[in-house]
């Protein structure tokens, strides 16, 4: 390249260049780190994450569903069996067949026993009967060890009580349930 090539600089421009290398060489005097000035300014405006560079997989700055976010909510504040428990109740009549779930309806979940409720005495022995099978269909439809138990209760026992005044005890004697 001729020297009639190069672009014409100033006096001033040589002036400032040489203030410019005094002030590396005093800063590299000192210890000080003497950079030659911003980097590439397209790579500069993306910044890094802390941990790094997200690879082509899946990880948690990817969009999710809401359902997962849900999920993960859930799991976080322990939600977990009320969640699972409102799945269930939906689902019921799938799990242990439309004759049943008109007579037996799941009541709570607490801590892998699930509570059910059935219209009669006879309807809860009839589900104790098919009590695995009703754990094997919930586990293949929820996943393994979420109900571990089942425990059905036949009707609640009608209140003989009467009026503001009561006399304690037992009452009548008789089974229900």
């Amino acid at each position: 390249m001729a020297d009639s090539d190069k672009p014409q600089r100033s006096a001033g421009h040589s002036m400032a260049m040489r203030a410019l290398e005094e002030a590396r060489e005093n800063a590299k005097a000192k210890g000080q780190f003497t950079g030659r000035g911003r980097r590439d300014p397209v790579r500069s405006t993306v910044r890094r994450r802390k941990g790094g560079w997200t690879a082509a997989g899946a990880d948690h700055w990817d969009p999710q569903s809401l359902g997962s976010l849900i999920s993960k909510v859930a799991k976080k504040q322990g939600w977990d069996d009320q969640v699972v428990f409102g799945r269930m109740q939906t689902r019921w009549p799938e799990i242990i067949g439309e004759g049943n779930a008109a007579h037996v309806v799941p009541e709570k979940l607490d801590d892998g026993v699930l509570y059910c409720r059935a219209s009669s005495t006879a309807w809860a022995t009839q589900m104790r009967l098919y009590q695995k099978q009703t754990l094997q269909n919930i586990a293949k439809a929820f996943g393994p060890n979420i109900v571990r138990r089942l425990r059905i209760n036949g009707p609640a026992a009608p209140s003989w009580r009467k009026g503001p005044l009561h006399v304690k005890g037992r009452g009548p004697r008789d089974t229900y349930g």
